[in-house]
């Protein structure tokens, strides 16, 4: 194996060429990669070209830096996902991750473009996902000074929605919707990231799903209450607390405790009826039950801000709603006209499936598209070992990178080598 090293901010990737049994045309690099520091006497990094280490965020179970991709001279993320094999719970977690980012394929999905080379399976403990680079996050925007007008809202509310149609069509509940896992770009472009809690879309009723999911702000009610089996409505909720948040700028829910949480939310949506409480758990029921009766005070909305419109807040209340079962879906959210100028604007200059000839505007027919087909997560049942999962995910990788660009692997005497594996 034959390795040349790039300096990518500090920490350094290696373009591997591989001997195979049948010999490929030899990879072609771009002047892009000559630029990143290759040298192709020394194969070693130019020290002029050394860049400063830029960690730019962590997600539910991993770190992701900024880097330079050597092949082509392209800024992306990679994220690390650290401590795989820790036992069978991590390792399937992990890998459901992984396979989830290489399925997406889908404008406002973040995916994977790439996955580092493993190294051999004996020393395999970790992965390496190279993504596109996005500029920022939804929740720095809204700390900012930033103005955030009523266009910038509906057409950020229009894509976390139509991401999130195409997550559920494949049947994956995303289970962490916050401000922070939705990545943006200086020109509005947004795309949902942080896969770490999502799992598949469970369709027994009687199978339990695990409640630590979700950032208590933008937690739904069913799962503050305890329940037993949720779905895509939880997803929405969330969505419903953000929109909420773009509007005021503030956090909807702000709450100390789960109690508390779920107090805050009853306080504007009034008490429940029993029926909405019938999958609760007992604590929680008897905690709600025994409070005195809280009447809706929906109309608070109308003070969120200017935007707050009677439209804005008819379908803010259309995902507010206590009851899942009544609770809007995703689809049919995109259908309420508060966002029919969302997509106009994001189709008519952001989108990348409609284009622009000399005579106009070609628009596509599903402006929001759905998954080809739903995620499968059945290799999940035969996997029983930790050192199954190892061997399942060091051969898809391998086979996820055959026949594709060159692959890369960190340089482990790269400058910010040692600050990167932490």
């Amino acid at each position: 194996m034959g390795a040349a090293y790039f300096s990518v901010g500090g920490l350094e990737l290696v373009s591997v060429s591989i001997v195979y049994t049948v010999h490929p045309p030899p990879p072609a690099f771009s002047s892009s990669s000559y630029r990143a520091g290759y040298n192709p006497a020394s194969e070693v990094p130019s020290p002029a070209e050394m860049e400063p280490d830029r960690p730019i965020g962590y997600g539910a179970f991993g770190v992701v830096w900024s880097v330079t991709d050597p092949r082509d001279g392209r800024k992306v993320a990679l994220k690390k996902m650290p401590n795989v094999f820790q036992n069978l719970v991590s390792c399937k977690r992990v890998f459901r991750e992984l396979r989830m980012l290489c399925f997406f394929k889908h404008d406002n999905v973040l995916s994977a473009l790439d996955i580092l080379q493993p190294p051999q399976i004996d020393c395999f403990e970790e992965i390496y996902v190279i993504t596109e680079l996005m500029q920022s996050d939804l929740h720095k925007v809204i700390v900012s000074p930033q103005p955030l007008t009523t266009d910038h809202i509906k057409v950020f509310l229009y894509q976390i929605l139509r991401g999130l149609k195409y997550l559920h069509s494949a049947g994956i509940l995303h289970r962490d919707i916050k401000p922070g896992n939705l990545l943006v770009n200086s020109n509005c472009l947004l795309k949902i990231c942080d896969f770490g809690l999502a799992r598949v879309e469970e369709p027994d009723p009687s199978r339990h799903m695990t409640q630590e999911v979700v950032t208590q702000y933008y937690r739904a009610p069913e799962v503050l209450m305890g329940c037993r089996h949720y779905g895509s409505a939880i997803d929405v909720w969330s969505v419903g607390c953000i929109f909420a948040e773009l509007l005021g700028r503030r956090i909807l829910f702000q709450a100390q405790s789960p109690i508390q949480q779920l107090d805050l939310i009853t306080d504007l949506l009034g008490t429940p009826p029993l029926s909405a409480l019938a999958s609760a758990c007992e604590g929680a029921r008897a905690h709600i039950l025994r409070g005195p009766h809280k009447p809706p005070s929906l109309s608070v909305l109308y003070m969120l801000s200017d935007g707050a419109t009677h439209e804005a807040v008819h379908l803010l209340c259309r995902m507010l709603v206590f009851d899942p079962a009544k609770r809007i879906s995703g689809s049919d959210a995109l259908s309420h006209p508060y966002l029919d100028e969302g997509r106009l604007r994001y189709h008519t200059c952001m989108c990348q499936c409609c284009y622009s000839v000399p005579s106009g505007r070609v628009y596509t027919r599903d402006f929001e598209p759905v998954a080809e087909r739903p995620f499968s997560h059945s290799y999940e049942n035969s996997l029983l070992s930790v050192w199954q999962g190892k061997e399942l995910i060091h051969r898809f990788i391998t086979e996820h990178q055959q026949g594709k660009r060159v692959p890369l692997c960190i340089n482990p005497q790269s400058a910010a080598f040692k600050t990167f594996i932490r």
